[in-house]
């Protein structure tokens, strides 16, 4: 009979001992071992497969100032865009719309067809006039045809009056019908001339039925429907329109501001300007006076100042509400080295993703999302006053898919 010692000495583990052999004969590191190399095999080509975005960059330039001080504003004042060449465009006769060409938004050219009147009564009128022409040439025709007879006849009556043929008083007649037909012929030829200034005078009739743009622009306003009547004259209370749209020279606009008249001593022709829009706080666009109007407003205490815009843009339409500043002239830096104040980027490439200012700065062929904080845009350029250092690159107009740590082709 076994001892109670033994039987424990039994059900002891041995640790130390090599674990059992598993069917098949394999160890369970030669299972994985295989599949790791999968795994980064397949993350290897994974990354090798990326297709790199193709993308436009730009280096973080340093902003520079010199030792001298800069301009600044030595009066603000608010005002609106105006255009200076600005039409209501109507027809030179009354009568009824055929049709209407234009749109509002619609830019056209000088000459350009707006509208057509309808031309009944002034085809009529030409037709008429082309009649009568061609009367008063037929009249001329056979006053020539006449005179040339009677002057046959007045050379046959000299000769027989020479020779004693025929009485004086023959010769007479056919000299006094000579200068008829002659007189007759002229008239002939002048009533053609009259004939031919009264078509060339139709013809502007027909011509008045169509009316043209007065210049290049863009239509702001379309006032007239086909059927309504319109006329150059106010009908006085009627339903008569006085114009078939409003032109607007674009390249006219201008800002208009009133400055307080104890002020304006600080304004000066040819003084640059710094104007922003209402509509577009951080667009300042750079500005020039054109003229101090020479007279005050007595309920104002004001003087009208002219501003014209250095810059041309499709942003700036007429009846804006802007604000402008006055500069000092810019004094002159003394020969010191220039001051690094910042760094600066295109504004394209400054966007804004999740609530946050970012920009995308390109490293080792990878794009790298980096939140930073900017100023105001000011001549397409943007201040980074955080978050970016002079000499990166950084995507312009990142495009949505771009994300963080994305694969980039970048074009500078």
């Amino acid at each position: 009979m076994t001892h109670s010692p033994d039987l424990l000495h039994q059900l002891r583990i041995d640790r130390n001992a090599a674990p059992p052999p598993r069917a098949g004969g394999r160890s369970p590191w030669l299972i994985v071992i295989p599949v790791a190399a999968a795994v980064i095999a397949a993350a290897t080509w994974w990354a090798l497969r990326e297709e790199p975005l193709p993308v436009r960059t730009a280096t973080a330039q340093a902003q520079v100032a010199g030792s001298g001080a800069s301009a600044s504003s030595v009066l603000d004042a608010s005002g609106y865009v105006t255009a200076r060449r600005i039409a209501t465009v109507s027809s030179k006769i009354t009568g009824k719309v055929m049709e209407v060409l234009i749109e509002e938004g619609q830019k056209v050219k000088e000459g350009d067809v707006l509208a057509r009147l309808e031309p009944t009564d002034a085809d009529a009128q030409r037709d008429l006039s082309a009649a009568q022409l061609e009367a008063a040439r037929s009249d001329v025709t056979r006053a020539q045809a006449q005179l040339k007879l009677a002057e046959q006849n007045l050379v046959r009556t000299r000769d027989m009056a020479a020779r004693k043929l025929v009485a004086t008083a023959a010769l007479d007649q056919a000299q006094s019908e000579r200068d008829a037909l002659a007189a007759q012929l002229q008239s002939a030829r002048s009533n053609l001339q009259v004939a031919v200034e009264t078509l060339s005078l139709s013809d502007i009739g027909v011509d008045n039925t169509i009316v043209r743009a007065p210049f290049d622009g863009v239509i702001t306003v379309k006032a007239a429907q086909p059927g309504e009547i319109i006329s150059p004259m106010s009908a006085g209370g009627g339903f008569t329109r006085t114009g078939i749209g409003t032109v607007v020279d674009m390249d006219s606009l201008e800002i208009q501001v009133d400055v307080n008249e104890a002020f304006i001593g600080r304004v000066k022709p040819k003084q640059k300007v710094e104007a922003v829009l209402n509509a577009y706080p951080d667009w300042r666009i750079p500005a020039e006076v054109i003229a101090i109007v020479p007279t005050a407003d007595r309920s104002k205490a004001t003087v009208k100042v002219r501003i014209a815009f250095k810059e041309k843009d499709e942003r700036v339409v007429p009846d804006m509400g802007v604000r402008v500043s006055f500069l000092e002239d810019e004094k002159p830096a003394v020969a010191n080295a220039p001051v690094i104040t910042g760094v600066t980027v295109p504004a394209e490439a400054v966007v804004q993703r999740d609530g946050s200012t970012v920009a995308f700065v390109v490293r080792d062929g990878r794009a790298g999302l980096r939140e930073i904080e900017a100023g105001d845009a000011r001549d397409g350029q943007r201040r980074i006053t955080r978050g970016l250092t002079v000499g990166e690159r950084v995507v312009l107009s990142p495009p949505e898919e771009l994300t963080d740590g994305g694969k980039v082709a970048a074009t500078p």
